[in-house]
């Protein structure tokens, strides 16, 4: 497909982040972290007014905004400080070494750079956390990189409030104009991506949308690297020891994480395997009485909800636990109450292209398994890739001393190659930003099964390597000078350790 022609103002857009890319990737990470700092102290101090319009334009409660708030500006702080440890460069140095094992070696040394200008598409579930100024947006910037976030569509108020903040810290931290430019439409946002100056995709939103999007990315006459965070239905598997042991305690864990945010998390609990006959689903229906109805976050959600809720319902073989439902306003809004259904296995295996694509909103599914199903084989029969995946087990079967320690491990083993995130006795709603979080997982949880767009390593996306030759010192970038002017750490492979290499395998 031919890159779509820009009007005069993306033009001016991509020119800027082009213009800026030099100057914002020669400036250092401690400048760079600093004016991260600034961004994430300005967002807290507009929280009150971005909040109120964030309300107002999602449905979403002023207690869940407040707190992403908070996580926003936590999660651009800990890049700042990611950029002043320098670790994430990953400086590599081989010193000239005359007695190398394969004859002469040259000084080669390697360290990551900024790609350069990077269009990140923002979400609507989270408008903080995943938008104009969340995770994606905090790691492209970090890595030195000219940002052009795409608006989404359900809060435009929203993110030109949030873009004025940014922008305005920014420009008194000092960085240079047009490191951070916000545009609105799809279209824009296609004919940027498909822009040759721009050299990576960042997106967080639908399976069909993400595709595209990545196709156009691929397709391109000199294809880019792009990140999506697309679907994940994040499989939660109990044992019949945790639910006799605190059958209470996970029914209402679960109903929370089904229900929270009306349910529009990636990583809510679409489906839970739970042994016949248990109690577990008598312990979820007391757990769901009296829940308040939540507003979906735009009319095209929420008739998509209640369509996919039909369509389940339907299914042959599935009864409800917890009935639910949706009614729409004047609007065109969706207020939806969590739906939570049971199926046996064998109906679910009959009904599986009805029942095992997202539902994206407060509904989940409970399969009852038979006694001496094996767990581990229904991962790759129903699933294809995920973010996460939950065991809730008993206390002696998480100290691997029962009789289904097996079983148990050959489940653990099977999630690892689906997911990105295994859990244990927990949910998967409230991704914990710190830095070894992995948000990412095979296709289609992501386009790109080895990034994750939360945590300390998501810099990475937006960096590639370079290696300098023999280069001059006065060549060489900081990192990857002999003095260590940024105190970075340094991997430096000895001149004569070659002529030892496999004995460490050996010893």
């Amino acid at each position: 497909m031919p890159a779509a022609a820009l009007t005069p103002e993306l033009e001016l857009v991509v020119a800027r982040a082009a213009a800026a890319a030099p100057a914002f990737a020669a400036t250092s990470p401690t400048e760079r972290g600093r004016a991260i700092v600034a961004v994430a102290d300005a967002l807290e101090g507009a929280k009150a007014s971005l909040v109120e319009i964030a309300a107002r334009e999602t449905g979403l409660t002023e207690a869940r905004l407040t707190g992403e708030v908070t996580r926003t500006a936590v999660q651009l702080r800990l890049f700042a400080d990611t950029l002043v440890h320098g670790g994430y460069l990953d400086a590599r140095i081989d010193p000239a070494d005359d007695d190398f094992a394969l004859g002469v070696r040259p000084d080669v040394r390697r360290v990551l750079i900024p790609v350069g200008p990077v269009i990140n598409f923002s979400a609507s579930n989270f408008p903080f956390a995943f938008s104009v100024l969340g995770g994606d947006s905090a790691s492209i910037l970090a890595a030195g990189c000219p940002l052009i976030v795409k608006a989404h569509s359900g809060h435009p108020e929203l993110s030109d409030a949030t873009a004025e903040v940014a922008a305005t810290a920014l420009r008194a931290a000092g960085m240079p104009e047009g490191v951070f430019q916000l545009i609105h439409g799809r279209e824009a946002g296609v004919a940027v991506l498909q822009d040759p100056r721009v050299r990576a995709g960042a997106f967080t939103g639908s399976i069909s949308v993400g595709r595209l999007l990545a196709d156009l990315a691929a397709n391109r006459p000199a294809p880019i690297p792009f990140f999506g965070e697309l679907g994940s239905v994040n499989p939660v598997f109990l044992t019949a020891a945790a639910i006799a042991e605190r059958a209470a305690e996970i029914a209402s864990g679960y109903v929370t994480s089904v229900s929270g945010s009306a349910g529009q998390l990636c990583t809510k609990p679409g489906f839970a395997f739970v042994p016949e006959d248990s109690e577990l689903p008598a312990a979820i229906a007391a757990a769901a009485v009296d829940l308040a109805e939540h507003r979906l976050l735009d009319p095209r959600i929420s008739r998509s909800f209640d369509e996919r809720r039909q369509a389940i319902l339907s299914a042959p073989g599935v009864r409800p636990i917890v009935e639910g439902g949706i009614r729409f306003d004047d609007a065109g809004h969706g207020w939806a109450t969590p739906t939570i259904v049971a199926v046996s296995l064998e109906d679910f295996r009959t009904s599986r292209e009805a029942l095992v694509e997202e539902a994206f909103g407060p509904l989940s599914i409970v399969v009852e398994t038979p006694d001496g199903t094996d767990l581990a084989a229904l991962v790759p029969e129903f699933f294809e890739g995920n973010l996460t995946g939950t065991l809730h087990v008993s206390e002696a079967e998480g100290a691997g001393s029962t009789a289904n320690a097996p079983a148990l491990r050959a489940l653990v083993e099977a999630l690892s190659q689906q997911v990105g995130r295994v859990l244990f006795n927990g949910w998967s709603t409230g991704v914990a930003v710190t830095p070894a979080q992995q948000h990412g997982g095979p296709w289609p949880a992501t386009t790109n099964d080895t990034s994750t767009s939360v945590g300390t390593a998501a810099i990475t996306r937006f960096l590639r390597p370079v290696a300098y030759q023999n280069a001059p010192a006065a060549f060489l970038p900081l990192a990857l000078q002999d003095a260590n002017p940024l105190g970075v750490p340094q991997a430096i492979a000895p001149a004569g350790e070659s002529r030892s290499w496999g004995s460490a395998a050996t010893a």
